[in-house]
């Protein structure tokens, strides 16, 4: 596998017990690129992720984090590559508060607890300074998915995997998060796979993008390529 991308998949199979999901899967992001992948529900689109992070999913084939194959590595092994996981639904420690939501972020980073990476994620996400001592339960929606990627953020990842983070937030919300991933990604060069049913907002942050149908990916290209697709038009960009 080549050092030059940050993340080499390679003929992945990944099944949950007898139940195959994923079959074939060959993609590749670049160090500091963001690539969106897009499907209906049931693509197979977080089983993907999983399947990158090694959690709750069988998998074989091949696949590598800047060069080093991990497909024999634990979960918490391959955060420690510098891998950050923001699984759908948010998974925020609700009874902890959001300090200890974004200490408990920096648990696997070389070095543990930086001052500096906690002062830069508060940078870009102001709210989570405004609410430092309260109850994550406690958050909006949109504050919580900003906790969950700050959480991340603490990590100091060279990838992160961001399964849907526009799911049920306001228009105005999910604009915030996604200009603050751009900057993010701009800033630190942090590479970015983004699962995402808002295929217009997605096409719009990244440069590469492929499209998952039952568990194969039938179409990728950049971002251009895919917002001209007729087909792609038609089924997820509502024209």
């Amino acid at each position: 596998m080549s050092a030059s991308w940050m993340l080499e998949i390679q003929n992945l199979h990944v099944a949950y017990g007898a139940v195959r999901v994923l079959e074939k899967i060959s993609l590749n992001v670049a160090a500091g690129e963001i690539v969106c992948v897009l499907g209906a529900n049931g693509a197979g689109k977080t089983s993907l992720l999983r399947a990158i992070s090694n959690t709750m999913v069988q998998r074989s084939g091949r696949i590598a984090v800047a060069g080093q194959d991990v497909m024999n590595r634990s979960a918490s092994q391959i955060v420690r590559l510098g891998v950050a996981h923001v699984p759908d639904g948010r998974g925020t420690f609700a009874h902890l508060s959001v300090e200890e939501n974004l200490r408990l972020g920096a648990f696997a980073r070389k070095g543990g607890f930086s001052q500096d990476a906690l002062e830069r994620t508060l940078g870009y996400f102001p709210r989570l300074r405004e609410r430092y001592r309260q109850q994550a339960g406690t958050l909006s929606g949109g504050e919580q998915q900003m906790l969950a990627i700050g959480r991340a953020l603490m990590l100091d990842p060279h990838l992160l995997l961001l399964d849907e983070p526009s799911f049920g937030l306001a228009p105005r919300i999910v604009g915030d998060i996604f200009d603050i991933l751009r900057q993010i990604n701009a800033a630190h060069q942090t590479s970015v796979v983004l699962v995402e049913q808002n295929a217009a907002m997605a096409l719009n942050l990244a440069a590469r993008a492929y499209l998952l149908e039952t568990g194969r990916i039938v179409l990728s290209g950049s971002a251009v390529e895919l917002r001209s697709d007729h087909a792609v038009r038609r089924a997820y960009l509502g024209s």
